[in-house]
Formats: structure tokens, C-alpha cells, sequence
């Protein structure tokens, strides 16, 4: 048996960066107090989602990786804690910015960035201002407690991540988001279809799966706001919700797998045998038929 005990963790940011980040330290030992061994915050959870506006002085929160006050707060947490945790931030590197994750195991190392490769564009979530679409490709980080895959938010929306993630060994998927209301519809409620489609990739890539999002409502610079509903969850490898919080509520969710058992599953399964990547030259083109020459 190889056992683990995922956690999401579900909070409201405020202003005040200081104060963003001792809620998550909190949340995080909460987390490590229920058995939790990879322990996953939400999306840029240093400050309220800034993207709603396009405002120059904002670009100015982009930091490097070396240094950062928020990576290196949770290396120290990670290394006392004796776990891992994914921590999203807002990056700077030369003269580019990103919206990145650094995968922090459980003796405080950084095992490396993953950079955001969808980048949506939409009213409230302006995210083309602030980020260039991510360089680092797909990739998965051999933790203490398993192999695991982190998309971040749009991400999620695209089977392609969660496969990619999968052929490379991931053994468990993560998915950071910060994802809410519409400006344009405010009737427009995603959430159910949010945690489907994500259910669909743990199900179709027989893996756990854990998204975190964040609650509560925040203003925009020219008079809008933006309503998080939460409903952070873990899928087991049938894309069956064990644990779900609600749209509101600060929260912690744990659940626990044993990925011997999972990868017994995915391997008799036979949906990684049968594949047919000689048929999938569509999925390289944005048509569907032309190719680059």
C-alpha cells in the first residue's frame, strides 16, 4: 500500500497580503492536523484576484521566484509540517510575467515552476494583461508522497492538460483556480459544469484529482465585483466526489487513496493501452486539419 491524504483548501483574500497569507498558514496546519500529506491553496491566493481590471500599477505585484516572500514562507511551513504544498504566485522572470506555481515538498525544497499555459481573456478576467501564456510546458514533480501534475485554473477546462499530465506519470492531479461570477451574465452560474468537466479528467485518467478555489466577493477598480463560489473538491480515480465544500464557507477538505490501488486500477482499465496517438494529429493544430510547415 502506498497511502495519502490529499487536502483543498478554500479561503476568502482580503487586501492585506500579510493577513492572506497567516489564513493559509492556518488552514495549512489545520490541513496537517487531519493527516493531510499534499495540502493544495487556491489560485494567487496573496491577494483579492486582480485581474478584473486592466491597471498598470498592478503589474507591479509580479515578483521572481527567488526570494519570494510567499514560496519562502511555505517551504519553511512545509519542511515543519512534513508536507507538500503547490503555491501559486504572480511571477516575474526578465522581462515577462506569469501566473506560476512552485511545487514546495515536504523537506522545504522547491522541486521547480510550472508556468500557466492557457490564459484566458474575458470580462472580469483579464488575465492576457497581466500574464504571457506559460513556457515551461506540462509538467509533473516526484514528491515525497507521489507523482503529481498541477494545472492552474483555465487549465482546467482542457482535457489535453490532464492527459499530458498523465502520459508523463502524474499519479494525481491538482488544479488551482480562482473562478466565479460573470460580469456579462450574472444569472450565469459554472459551477456544476467546473467541477464536471474536472471530474471528467480524473475519471478518464483514472487518478485522484483535487481543485481549490476561493469564496467570498471582491471589488474591481471600476465599479464591478466578482462573486467566488467555492465548491472546491477531491475526485477519486472514478471522478466520483468524495469531498466537496460549500460556496461560502472557509474549508478544508481531506481525503485519502492508496495509489497502489489507484494504479492497479488505471492499468487494468486499459485506456492508456488501447490509445491511438497516430490518430491525433487534429489535436496538434488549432483547425483541426492545417499543418505548420
Amino acid at each position: 500500500m502506498r497511502p495519502v491524504v490529499l487536502a483543498a483548501l478554500q479561503m476568502a483574500c482580503s487586501p492585506d497580503r500579510d493577513a492572506n497569507l497567516d489564513r493559509a498558514e492556518r488552514l495549512i496546519r489545520e490541513a496537517a492536523r487531519k493527516g493531510a500529506n499534499i495540502i493544495l491553496p487556491q489560485e494567487l491566493f496573496e491577494y483579492p484576484y486582480f485581474c478584473q481590471d486592466e491597471a498598470p500599477d498592478l503589474l507591479l505585484r509580479a515578483e521572481p521566484a527567488e526570494g519570494h516572500v510567499a514560496i519562502a514562507r511555505m517551504q519553511a511551513l512545509a519542511k515543519e509540517l512534513g508536507v507538500v504544498i503547490p503555491v501559486s504566485f504572480y511571477e516575474r522572470a526578465g522581462q515577462a510575467r506569469f501566473n506560476s506555481i512552485a511545487i514546495i515538498d515536504a523537506d522545504g525544497r522547491n522541486l521547480g515552476i510550472y508556468r500557466k499555459s492557457h490564459i484566458p481573456q474575458g470580462s472580469g478576467y483579464q488575465e492576457k494583461y497581466y500574464f504571457s501564456p506559460g513556457d515551461t510546458g506540462f509538467r509533473v514533480f516526484d514528491t515525497r508522497f507521489g507523482r503529481i501534475g498541477v494545472g492552474i485554473c483555465w487549465d482546467q477546462w482542457f482535457p489535453e492538460t490532464a492527459r499530458a499530465m498523465a502520459l508523463m506519470g502524474a499519479e494525481m492531479l491538482f488544479f488551482p483556480t480562482a473562478i466565479g461570477s460573470e460580469l456579462l451574465d450574472p444569472d450565469w452560474d459554472s459551477a456544476a459544469h467546473w467541477q464536471r468537466v474536472m471530474q471528467g479528467h480524473a475519471g478518464a485518467n483514472l487518478m485522484p484529482l483535487v481543485a481549490a478555489n476561493r469564496i467570498g466577493t471582491e471589488p474591481g477598480r471600476s465599479g464591478t465585483e466578482l462573486t467566488f463560489y467555492g465548491s472546491s473538491f477531491i475526485a477519486d480515480a472514478t471522478g466520483a466526489k468524495l469531498a466537496e465544500a460549500d460556496r461560502t464557507s472557509e474549508t478544508v477538505l481531506t481525503a485519502r487513496f492508496d495509489l497502489d490501488e489507484v494504479a492497479a486500477l488505471r492499468a487494468c482499465w486499459g485506456v492508456f493501452r488501447d490509445r491511438r496517438p497516430e490518430l491525433y494529429g487534429p489535436l496538434t493544430t488549432l483547425d483541426g486539419t492545417t499543418r505548420r510547415t
